[in-house]
């Protein structure tokens, strides 16, 4: 047993996180903790990494346990290289070898078998350490976060802030603790980059415990699943799909004996109500009473459905040919890549590829936001075109939630107006919320309201499921699945993608290709090219 917590509590002043939590991490355990927004699942990641105490419960791990988290890694000397700050990761690798240079050095005039035994001892620890080949494992793994090898010459106060938080999960994946905590480690991340970390964790020689909403990453990591809910946490043995259909099948068995108890506890009052004023039967009534006094009652096992609710269609159904882009030079200054394609009506478009490859530029272009290098493109008879942008600049100001709605839909009536946000769970008191103090996640729940009530019939959406929980990205994906118009979007969600997308269109190496097939055959097609 690494680490163990049992009955844990935890409490932010009125509000109470858990109750009598029942966590463990066991050897080299790929552990996935998931749970709505809010349950505490950042915060279990404190306790284990020892930011926060639990105010009751107890929590037994190994002596000199390592435990790596992102927050807790730190540059302090903006003036070292990359190079040097990820060397200090293998110091005990660099202690060691200092070592085996000094016993070489004694084996020139002493070369006793005492002596030989010990380096030998020494030598096959140096190897199991990773000596020979930690220099490779820290370019490769610096390089598939997006550096150029010459960049581990460069300067942490060199590197933006974005890339100095790459930076810190690179210097955190490289100094191997224990347990390796990794919160939402796939943000800001490319697919490419995804697959690799996906790899890199499935073969991680310790225990790895992450938060993710990234399904297919934790289908792909995790053998064992935690879900926090309503204080308490249940554990599942296998992935996030194996989790969700026995958690399915829990809930069926459990109230499937619920029903069963139910009647047969009113079956046994029905016999007491019966029985109890005859003296004969007397006795038997106060057997069934007492019997239904020691019974363990099951309780029923109700989903917690708190979540956003989605409901998109179209005021018209357009054009059959709904987009036809020809010849279009995607960029600024000047064109990343050209692209020719046409949309039907009811196609749902993935644009994937790397970060930086113009993928948000391509929507914005579409969206009229941006104007296109050369080329056309031209949306069909009776096409309605709402636009979501992951920026979500627009939310600014002191206006209001429901003041900003109803700005922009003035001929609904309150009533209306409240009933949709409401469905984002924006309730009471949250409409009247500014736009300048409002969450990421609240951001989009706002763009997702206004896009609801335009009843377009063509969808451009750039990253929708950023600051969802798996429960509302599940949700959105049931939305866009019985959406009655066509879809183009940008994600890095890949089971989101594999879930909605009709066909694909890949931008890599400045090109953009279409593949009018489903996802799941586009990634077998481009398999079998690789």
């Amino acid at each position: 047993m690494l680490f163990q917590i049992i009955d844990g509590c935890k409490a932010f002043g009125a509000r109470e996180i858990f109750q009598n939590l029942a966590f463990e991490v066991r050897g080299t355990e790929k552990v996935a903790v998931v749970g709505k927004n809010g349950v505490g699942k950042t915060t279990l990641l404190d306790i284990i990494a020892g930011l926060t105490d639990l105010d009751a419960g107890e929590i037994n791990k190994d002596k000199g346990l390592r435990v790596g988290y992102l927050k807790q890694t730190v540059f302090r000397d903006g003036e070292r290289s990359v190079c040097e700050e990820l060397e200090a990761c293998f110091a005990s690798i660099h202690s060691l070898k200092q070592k085996l240079e000094a016993l070489e050095g004694r084996m020139e005039s002493e070369c006793t078998e005492e002596v030989l035994e010990k380096y030998g001892r020494m030598q096959e620890e140096f190897e199991k350490l990773g000596g020979y080949e930690y220099q490779t494992e820290m370019k490769t793994v610096f390089t598939k976060f997006g550096f150029h090898p010459e960049e581990l010459q460069k300067k942490i106060r060199e590197f933006s802030g974005g890339e100095k938080t790459k930076l810190a999960l690179v210097k955190l994946l490289l100094s191997k603790p224990d347990i390796l905590l990794l919160d939402e480690p796939t943000n800001h991340l490319d697919m490419d980059t995804v697959e690799w970390l996906e790899g890199y964790i499935s073969r991680y020689p310790k225990a790895v415990v992450l938060v993710s909403h990234d399904r297919m990453f934790l289908d792909r990591t995790a053998k064992t699943v935690y879900e926090i809910e309503q204080g308490a946490a249940v554990k599942y043995i296998g992935n996030y799909t194996d989790f969700m259909r026995e958690k399915k099948s829990s809930i069926a068995r459990q109230n499937q004996r619920y029903a069963l108890q139910q009647k047969e506890i009113r079956h046994l009052e029905e016999l007491i109500e019966h029985f109890r004023y005859k003296v004969n039967k007397a006795k038997f009534a106060q057997s069934k009473i007492k019997y239904l006094e020691r019974m363990d009652v099951i309780s029923q096992r109700k989903e917690d459905t708190r979540t956003i609710h989605v409901r998109f269609f179209a005021r018209q159904k357009g054009a059959e040919r709904c987009l036809t882009v020809r010849n279009l030079g995607v960029g600024y200054d000047s064109a990343l890549f050209d692209i020719s394609f046409t949309m039907q009506r009811n196609q749902r478009v993935a644009v994937i590829g790397k970060n930086g490859t113009g993928k948000s530029t391509l929507v914005k272009t579409l969206s009229g936001s941006i104007k296109p290098v050369r080329g056309t493109f031209k949306f069909g008879d009776r096409i309605d075109v709402g636009y979501f942008d992951q920026e979500l600049a627009l939310f600014a100001g002191k206006k209001t939630v429901i003041e900003e709605v109803w700005d922009s839909f003035p001929n609904l009536s309150q009533t209306e107006i409240r009933n949709t946000l409401a469905q984002l769970l924006f309730k009471g008191e949250d409409v009247f919320k500014e736009l300048d103090v409002l969450s990421g996640g609240e951001r989009v729940r706002l763009a997702l309201v206004k896009l609801m009530l335009r009843h377009d019939n063509f969808l451009i959406l750039d990253e929708p499921t950023n600051h969802l929980d798996i429960y509302g990205k599940e949700v959105l994906e049931n939305a866009l699945k019985e959406f009655d118009g066509s879809v183009l979007l940008v994600s890095h969600d890949r089971y989101f993608i594999a879930k909605l997308a009709t066909a694909v269109l890949e931008i890599r190496d400045h090109k953009a290709v279409f593949y009018d097939m489903p996802y799941e055959d586009y990634t077998a097609k481009a398999g079998s090219k690789a």
